[in-house]
């Protein structure tokens, strides 16, 4: 076959896809917003579960919910049928999915939302299925042709259900008013996490400092030690002034003679504790520094960290 023949196989299925996608958006109703109080409402956790294809999605939209704010388990319906159906309790939500809705291995998950009273919310293709009927809230997928060309392989549908599942999660997101910083909780490994650090997270609370009656002969003692090429100047507590590398050499002449107070630069750049590292990397890069110290802006002016460049790359800040 040629590379033609592929790329317009891939490009109908895509499109394919994207017109069932189309069909969902215009589809949902009432049970959409009804599914999403039901899980608003539950005291426990969303249970997914599904079969083969809709197993692997539901893995995916569990994986989505429990990092945005949902607390979610993926149950798988077979392992269910042999213990795992005391992972559901009441105050729990159950999730279930089967593209035909009669998929044979959730019977006994099924059941069990029923005996205990557990809301079951299920997501299918067929409004007459055994899935639906028994469900408190029933999405329905919309009628769309597999992808496959034969009409066997779960593409379409799985697209659909995937997307379905992105949209429960958003829409709970919305409401919890759920933020970047929330997320990082869930998420704090890899580039993401490291773009949601806080400063917090990542300065130094061993800190270089000095008062302004503090001979410079001890200043760039503090400055040696501590190895972060700064000084910080206090008075009474609250930051004040930073001794730099440029401070020094403006008053290489007699520096020996001078006080932290005499030579420092007053008033000095700070970043608050709970900014994004982000944010500080942003601020010393315009600046053109490369520390900076960390300050809560609402208290009462005392250093409480401080943050350098480095820590920033080390953690994938960039």
């Amino acid at each position: 076959m040629s590379h033609e023949t592929f790329l317009n196989t891939g490009r109908r299925v895509l499109q394919q896809e994207a017109d069932a996608l189309s069909l969902l958006a215009n589809s949902i109703g009432d049970s959409f917003a009804e599914a999403v109080d039901l899980i608003l409402a539950a005291k426990g956790r969303v249970i997914v579960s599904g079969m083969g294809k809709s197993g692997h999605v539901g893995k995916k939209i569990t994986a989505t919910f429990a990092s945005t704010g949902t607390p979610a388990h993926f149950v798988h319906p077979a392992e269910a049928s042999h213990g795992d159906l005391g992972m559901l309790s009441v105050g729990d939500v159950a999730l279930v999915l089967s593209n035909s809705g009669e998929t044979p291995e959730l019977a006994d998950l099924v059941a069990y939302t029923r005996r205990f009273q557990i809301p079951l919310i299920g997501v299918a293709s067929r409004a007459q299925s055994t899935l639906i009927k028994q469900s408190d809230v029933a999405l329905i997928l919309p009628k769309a042709e597999e992808a496959c060309g034969n009409g066997i392989v779960p593409t379409t549908s799985t697209t659909m259900t995937l997307a379905l599942g992105d949209a429960l999660a958003v829409a709970l997101m919305e409401h919890r008013s759920f933020s970047p910083e929330q997320f990082r909780v869930f998420h704090p490994g890899g580039k993401l996490g490291a773009q949601l650090s806080k400063v917090s997270d990542l300065m130094h609370r061993d800190l270089p400092l000095a008062e302004p009656h503090t001979p410079m002969s001890e200043a760039l003692l503090t400055i040696s030690q501590k190895g972060f090429g700064v000084v910080g100047v206090t008075d009474n507590g609250a930051l004040t002034g930073i001794v730099t590398d440029g401070d020094l050499r403006r008053h290489m002449d007699g520096l020996l003679d001078h006080t932290a107070g005499e030579v420092m630069t007053v008033a000095p750049t700070t970043i608050a504790p709970g900014a994004l590292a982000e944010e500080a990397v942003a601020v010393m890069n315009e600046r053109k520094i490369t520390c900076l110290f960390v300050v809560d802006p609402d208290g009462d002016g005392a250093p409480e960290g401080i943050l350098h460049i480095h820590d920033c790359l080390r953690a994938g800040v960039v």
